[in-house]
């Protein structure tokens, strides 16, 4: 528990103010608590026993004032708390995110996005509580504790030494819970991240699950891991309860030498009954903190281990490193030699091939020939297995990366669609310009359907763009890529959703873009028709290049493609 703190403590060192008042509304709250059990001997000596009358007007006083002074305290402490671990998880929960999206796509090709989702908000949730609310109720706690123990030990300090002797004895079952705990709340963790996997599934899938009349198979799996995780946290709860009965027994056991050793000292004249009382008030009183205390150190368990689930991600570093220099233009992307591994899979081996702007260059071949994967490598999302590419005789390592992603477009096979304005899809990752997102609308062929709307580039479009069609969803991706000027395109079958119609327009303004270095990954052998060259690949290499009526005559590989 130590050692997670001990984390956590740089957080603090920002919350300097909010850490005193908070501090100040503790030390109010545990003093005003240990006045009210000092209060008892008067209240009992003087009111009760020796009957004066002024001391029963003057007390209530004192004991309406200690319990405004421990409301007041208790306001200020729980605001600043709330206040310093909300602002706390915020920041952690920017810095995984940030962490997360430095991270190579590979990582995000092997982790569940249901798995990551379940990090950021399940498991920072269980730190956020252990931070602020538990680490308050541990301080707060403890301090009452101190307080109420001085009363304790200032009463009678030889009652004190006989009530308090069992403390010690404590803490071994309180460690051996807590260590348990540790263990079921990563299980439980584990399995709350199996559940959102499954639900994220459910959810993507759900126009297939319905389609082959599988709500059986998947409530059966869900009904599965539901109760496997109610197993877990049954566990976990039932070992948590365990704290009760032992600290019951502890406190009976304090309260049974209390009365022994303490009846005497009154019978024999040596404590006063409003001393006793006053002392017992506060005794009992104490066991409620030390309680609280213990159950905030098991609670705390579900942090530590949520806190060891976001360690192993925030340990995973990015392979493909960022450049120095930035990338201002592209004129041309040359591949010498390069291979790419995926494991054990070879994707592209001995790939040599110069592009130089303008061009307008068709990819083709079987599917798994290697298409996607040679553009991936222009856009850094894996970095090659060997050979080197350079882009205008540098090596792509050198540049950031940032940079040059900016001076490439890129549509990917499965469009994307955020659930914003249509004009912030276009100009998505820049700023919005009302004129540009007309302009790259009316180049996807797009404009007079998106004016048509009630609120035209501002209509919000649906999560997926379900309300939109295959095609017109593939049109806004196309504007995307022609808002941001890119100097290379990518499209990836970006057209395969279209109507021939619609893709001959498109076609038709791709080819008429000026200065521009073009790979067309194409399915429809008529989408790239007209490119300046094509490359035929087959088991990862380039077999044949050239333009169509050149590939017509002397690449079989083309010929079969072209024929069916």
């Amino acid at each position: 528990m130590f050692k997670f703190l001990k984390e956590y403590m740089p957080y603090y060192k920002h919350y300097k103010k909010e850490i005193f008042l908070a501090l100040l509304g503790m030390i109010m709250v545990s003093a005003a608590t240990a006045a009210t059990a000092y209060l008892v001997k008067p209240v009992l000596d003087k009111v009760f026993i020796e009957k004066n009358e002024k001391m029963l007007y003057i007390l209530p006083l004192f004991i309406i004032l200690a319990y405004f002074i421990k409301g007041v305290g208790a306001v200020i402490q729980q605001y600043y708390i709330a206040y310093i671990g909300e602002d706390i998880v915020r920041k952690i929960r920017d810095k995984f995110l940030s962490h997360i999206l430095s991270l190579d796509l590979n990582f995000f090709k092997k982790i569940h996005s249901g798995e990551l989702i379940s990090r950021i908000i399940n498991d920072i949730n269980r730190i956020q509580n252990a931070i602020s609310t538990q680490m308050a109720n541990l301080i707060q706690n403890s301090l009452m504790a101190l307080f109420l123990m001085g009363v304790v030990i200032y009463q009678n300090p030889k009652l004190a030494f006989f009530a308090l002797v069992i403390l010690p004895f404590l803490i071994y079952p309180i460690s051996i819970i807590t260590k348990k705990l540790k263990k079921l709340s990563k299980k439980s963790q584990a399995k709350t991240a199996d559940i959102n996997k499954h639900l994220s599934e459910i959810f993507k899938n759900i126009e297939t699950i319905k389609a082959y009349n599988a709500k059986k198979d998947e409530i059966k799996h869900f009904y599965e891991n539901n109760l496997n995780f109610f197993k877990i946290n049954i566990k976990a709860k039932r070992t948590q309860i365990l704290l009760t009965p032992i600290l019951e027994l502890f406190s009976a056991t304090i309260a049974a030498i209390v009365i022994i050793v303490g009846g005497k000292e009154v019978i024999n004249g040596g404590m006063s009954v409003g001393a006793f009382f006053s002392f017992m008030t506060a005794l009992f009183m104490m066991t409620d903190p030390i309680r609280k205390v213990a159950k905030s150190i098991s609670n705390m368990q579900e942090a530590i281990a949520a806190n060891e689930r976001l360690k192993e991600i925030f340990k995973i570093k990015p392979k493909i490193i960022n450049g120095k220099e930035t990338l201002k233009e592209i004129k041309e992307i040359k591949f010498k030699d390069v291979s790419l591994k995926y494991g054990n899979k070879t994707a592209l081996k001995n790939i040599n091939y110069l592009a130089t702007k303008p061009k307008i260059i068709g990819l083709v071949g079987d599917s798994g020939g290697g298409k996607s994967s040679f553009v991936s490598l222009i856009l850094r999302f894996y970095d090659v297995s060997s050979g080197e590419i350079l882009i205008n005789n540098k090596d792509i390592k050198k540049y950031k990366i940032k940079s040059l992603r900016e001076k490439i477009a890129y549509i990917p096979q499965t469009i994307q669609i955020f659930n914003d304005t249509i004009a912030a899809n276009v100009a998505y990752g820049k700023e919005i310009d009302e004129k540009r997102v007309k302009e790259a609308l009316q180049k996807a062929n797009l404009l007079e359907f998106v004016e048509s709307l009630p609120n035209g580039i501002y209509t919000i479009l649906e999560e997926g763009g379900s309300n939109l069609s295959g095609g017109q969803r593939q049109r806004i991706a196309i504007a995307r890529a022609l808002y941001n000027n890119p100097d290379v395109l990518i499209l990836d079958e970006a057209t395969s959703a279209l109507d021939n119609k619609s893709e001959e327009v498109i076609m038709k303004t791709i080819e008429s873009l000026d200065n521009k270095l073009i790979f067309i990954i194409a399915h429809r052998l008529s989408t790239i028709e007209k490119a300046d060259e094509i490359l035929v690949f087959k088991g990862g290499e380039i077999v044949c290049k050239g333009n169509k009526n050149e590939l017509l005559k002397k690449c079989k590989e083309f010929q079969k493609l072209y024929k069916g």
